[in-house]
């Protein structure tokens, strides 16, 4: 598989892992909807790469996102669209912008929040599934404080925060900020790092979720992700279907020999 040609992010791969980094240090990082197509691309092509176990994502220059661009939002109210409006499915469900498609993916994904983290880029916060920061890291929202609801974002964060956080951080606005420790105290990001150190720890996590078996990785991830929208029983039963599919697997099997052999593993992903 190529190297893939972007212009606004960066896509690297190595060691079982693909990197995407926001590649428009000049605007803070601002989602534009040629970015978000690039990122869709990105994720798909990681996705769809057997050689690619875990997934990051991060930011280049001093912020990791700041949200959509402004200067491609729309004044008439309607969400983004290409061609006649309303004509695709996307444009009837809430605008994604950087957002993984979480729901539907199986790889896991690492985010790495330098700098600034606002607005849109709170999406990949809250959707990742193991995130850190650099200690300098800060975060918030500012869609009330140029007069737009802050919708999807915050509906999100406000299921991983205490609602009274989450709610200060959604009626502040651009005019209070969450410190990076106060984010990892809360249990918002799982490990703050030095910033010349963040990329490095990325890779690192991603290398320790890579010494597992990927498809039980990846069961593990969607019992947990699905499971969520889920009463508990049946959230127990669909993780229980993901794991007896995942005994059928030679990497399944591989386990408890390497195990017995007391040798490490050898996984194939199949």
């Amino acid at each position: 598989m190529g190297a893939p040609q972007y212009e606004t992010i960066l896509y690297e791969r190595g060691d079982r892992t693909a990197t995407i980094v926001f590649n428009r240090p000049e605007r803070l990082n601002a989602v534009n909807q040629q970015m978000g197509r690039e990122l869709r691309d990105a994720i798909a092509r990681a996705e769809a790469d057997d050689d690619v176990w875990t997934i990051i994502v991060t930011g280049a220059g001093r912020a990791f996102c700041s949200g959509a661009d402004v200067e491609g939002v729309r004044t008439d109210g309607r969400v983004p669209y290409e061609g006649k409006y309303l004509s695709q499915f996307h444009e009837w469900e809430a605008p994604q912008e950087a957002t993984p498609p979480f729901r539907s993916m199986a790889k896991p994904i690492v985010v790495a929040v330098n700098g600034l983290c606002c607005g849109a880029g709170l999406d990949l916060v809250t959707t990742g599934d193991i995130v850190i920061a650099a200690e300098d890291a800060e975060f918030f929202d500012p869609h009330v404080s140029i007069g737009l609801v802050s919708g999807r974002e915050m509906v999100r964060l406000a299921r991983v925060l205490p609602l009274n956080v989450a709610m200060r951080v959604a009626l502040t606005g651009r005019h209070e900020r969450l410190s990076a420790q106060r984010a990892y105290d809360l249990g918002l990001v799982t490990e703050l790092v030095p910033p010349e150190s963040l990329r490095q720890r990325a890779l690192e996590i991603a290398a320790l979720v890579n010494r597992n078996a990927p498809l039980a990785v990846r069961g593990t991830r969607l019992a947990i992700r699905k499971g969520l929208g889920l009463p508990l029983y049946e959230a127990e039963l669909l993780a229980e279907a993901f794991r007896e599919r995942v005994t059928r697997t030679d990497d399944a099997k591989e386990g408890p020999r390497a195990f017995l052999e007391k040798r490490a593993p050898v996984w194939k992903g199949e």
